[in-house]
């Protein structure tokens, strides 16, 4: 099963600031692990809220609203997406995480298309799968 690790923002992530050079050797190392395991399928940071934007949807009209934006609690500073057996073993992976200071991370499972109904859509999506993973 894929799952996708959302490490939330902070005050300070939303402040543009970037992690201690140790911190950032500790999570390579930590990275690495997880190549080595198979596990990580993909690990990024995300630029502050200031430099992104939020599209609402309602009434057939598109809202744009610039960021930054104010509940720091609620915005993601990054992500890794893994292939796991299981949900304890990604969160056995994660308790070896370099954070500290009450960081708070979350994990979610990612929907598979085995997870929908058989349908016109679903073997599309299987289609494009199959074309990325040929690009990557």
């Amino acid at each position: 099963m894929r799952v996708m690790v959302i490490v939330k923002a902070s005050k300070e992530s939303e402040a543009g600031m970037l992690p201690s050079p140790e911190l950032i050797a500790k999570m390579g190392k930590y990275n690495e692990e997880l190549h080595k395991a198979g596990i990580l399928l993909a690990a990024d940071g995300l630029q502050s809220s200031a430099m992104g934007k939020r599209v609402k949807f309602g009434d057939g009209k598109r809202i744009v609203t610039d960021g930054p934006f104010a509940e720091t609690k609620e915005l993601i500073a990054g992500f890794w997406l893994w292939r796991v057996n299981s949900m304890d073993e990604a969160v056995e992976w994660l308790k070896r995480a370099p954070f500290d200071g009450g960081a708070e991370i979350e994990i979610r499972r990612l929907f598979e298309l085995e997870d929908f109904a058989p349908s016109q859509a679903v073997d599309r999506g299987r289609e494009m799968k199959k074309e990325l993973s040929q690009k990557a």
